[in-house]
């Protein structure tokens, strides 16, 4: 897998979707019509435009789906920009997995240091475009849960945005994730047409006191994780309980440049899912 995740593949768009002001997500398929390569979640690919260049993107859509990927892209540079001009038909290669992923399959024990997800109840905690990666962990279950009610515990989903409109995937979360998850919603400030809760994240996690027993997967902002991480450990929670993705920071995605170095970890190669203890453990620059 390694070896093919160097090479990258030719995939066709087949659908695109116009999630927020500033953010679309592309469904890619293989010229066979099939999806590209199988991943977990959590994995990151590399999509390019030969001739514009290459980016890291979290693969969004679930391993469980078997027909195509998708990458929620939010348009913020050279690439991401093309990216979002693309139509229906046009092509792109994409290079992965790459990274690794959640550990959607590790059942925690003493032994592993109880790292893992399996049998846990969950928390998922995302702010603005930080929910993409956490949408293929939350697919994921979901689809273990109704094969296996015991592979999971609930699932409590926490997500906010600048607004109502820059909200990811709000359609899917209304229309399903509300059915069998306990869903929280907020945005910054006050907005017409919104009655929902308004308010910052980390404010928000500390008023819903979420439970101390359940695994917590975070992903949004720098300073959104670092205030949030703190309330959580105001209300009892420990780093060995957490979990984020620091995909960001991937360039080449090999371990070859050295540009996603933090200590004497590479976030492409040991990551870029890490629990917070381990993150402790290095400089203090991510």
């Amino acid at each position: 897998m390694k070896q093919e995740a160097l090479i990258p593949k030719v995939g066709v768009v087949t659908d695109i979707r116009q999630d927020t002001p500033d953010v679309k997500t592309f469904r890619v398929v293989g010229l066979d019509g099939n999806k590209l390569f199988e991943h977990m979640p959590g994995q990151c690919a590399m999509v390019s435009i030969p001739g514009i260049g290459e980016g890291m993107f979290s693969i969004t859509s679930s391993p469980t789906n078997k027909e195509f990927m998708e990458f929620s892209i939010k348009k913020c540079g050279c690439l991401t920009s093309w990216l979002h001009m693309m139509d229906v038909g046009q092509e792109v290669t994409v290079r992965g997995p790459l990274g690794k992923n959640f550990p959607v399959e590790t059942v925690p024990t003493p032994e592993n240091g109880n790292y893992g997800l399996k049998g846990k109840d969950l928390l998922f905690i995302a702010g603005g475009i930080g929910l993409a990666p956490l949408r293929s962990v939350i697919n994921y279950c979901r689809d273990k849960k109704r094969e296996n009610p015991g592979a999971y515990g609930s699932l409590h989903i926490i997500y906010g945005s600048r607004s109502k409109d820059d909200l990811v995937d709000y359609q899917e979360i209304l229309d399903e994730w509300s059915q069998d998850c306990k869903v929280d919603l907020t945005i910054d400030r006050e907005q017409e047409g919104w009655d929902g809760h308004v308010g910052f994240i980390p404010n928000y996690v500390k008023e819903l006191k979420p439970d101390l027993n359940r695994t917590v997967l975070i992903c949004g902002p720098p300073i959104m994780i670092k205030f949030t991480l703190d309330g959580l450990k105001e209300l009892g929670f420990q780093e060995e309980q957490v979990y984020t993705t620091m995909e960001l920071r991937m360039k080449c995605g090999i371990g070859k440049c050295g540009r996603c170095n933090i200590g004497d970890k590479y976030v492409c190669k040991d990551g870029p899912v890490f629990r917070f203890d381990e993150l402790s453990e290095l400089p203090n620059e991510y």
